[in-house]
């Protein structure tokens, strides 16, 4: 399917690693023009190298997106070989280890300003713009525990849910304007970091010695799913390709769930 991104200019942040690296590598493969952020600067040139190795367009922008400062400087960056038509939120951090009882409020507060914070301020900085030229594209990256939340990191689900809620009070704001506003709610995210800690967890548990043989038992056990496995990137790109591209003009306001038919226990 060709999805009509040649043209289309994208920003989509922390993505110098994980699933955002995948996003805009997916989407630039689509034909957007693509700007890579995150606050390393190697990182992120190695990231748009590889973009444009591969035939693609790339820029970076650098900047802490957990300060107005920062914003201001990524913006003038991804707008600076002209203005930005998708935006996809995906710069976030998390940590399964957490809990109630030795999380203090502070690092709600920390959480919240990363999570969902740098979102609205990238949202108040690009929309504007994309509103006046009627045409534009706005994605959140959330997570199925904004829906399902479990006892653990409490926290990071209620971003979560803040994410896809602000994705549908976004399209109301924007009704009738050509841009577009929803959030995808993943389920788990293979990245190497993810299979590191499930395997290592695995072989203390006795559920195997290789990946293999830990998935299935890591998912039944952690996130039970119908698809029995954990998603992969690409899985996860090309949903946010689609709803990137000119064929979604008829999907706003909602939060679609890629996450293998994720289930309480």
């Amino acid at each position: 399917m060709h999805l009509q991104l040649n043209g289309k200019r994208a920003l989509v942040t922390g993505s110098t690693s994980g699933l955002g690296e995948t996003l805009v590598k997916a989407l630039a493969a689509e034909g957007a023009s693509v700007v890579v952020h995150g606050r390393d600067e190697t990182r992120a040139l190695a990231v748009a190298k590889s973009v444009r190795d591969a035939g693609g367009t790339a820029d970076v922008a650098i900047g802490d997106l957990g300060t107005d400062e920062g914003a201001d400087a990524v913006h003038a960056a991804a707008v600076s070989r002209g203005p930005v038509d998708i935006l996809v939120n995906n710069v976030g951090v998390f940590n399964p280890m957490v809990g109630w009882t030795n999380t203090p409020s502070v690092e709600w507060a920390e959480l919240y300003n990363i999570n969902v914070l740098s979102g609205v301020r990238m949202i108040q900085r690009l929309v504007p713009s994309m509103r006046e030229r009627g045409w534009g594209r706005v994605i959140q990256i959330s997570s199925v525990l904004g829906a399902l939340p479990a006892a653990n990191q409490p926290h990071y689900a209620a971003a979560n849910a803040a994410r896809s809620n602000m994705a549908v009070s976004l399209s109301r704001e924007l009704k009738h304007t050509g841009v577009t506003s929803n959030a995808v709610a993943a389920g788990g995210i293979l990245t190497p970091a993810v299979q590191d800690f499930l395997v290592g967890m695995g072989q203390q548990n006795g559920w195997g010695d290789s990946w293999e043989a830990i998935e299935p038992t890591a998912v039944n056990t952690l996130s039970p799913n119908d698809a029995g496995r954990v998603g992969r990137r690409q899985e996860y790109a090309d949903t946010v390709a689609f709803l990137a591209s000119p064929l979604s003009s008829y999907i706003t306001g909602t939060t679609i769930r890629v996450d293998g038919g994720w289930h309480d226990a």
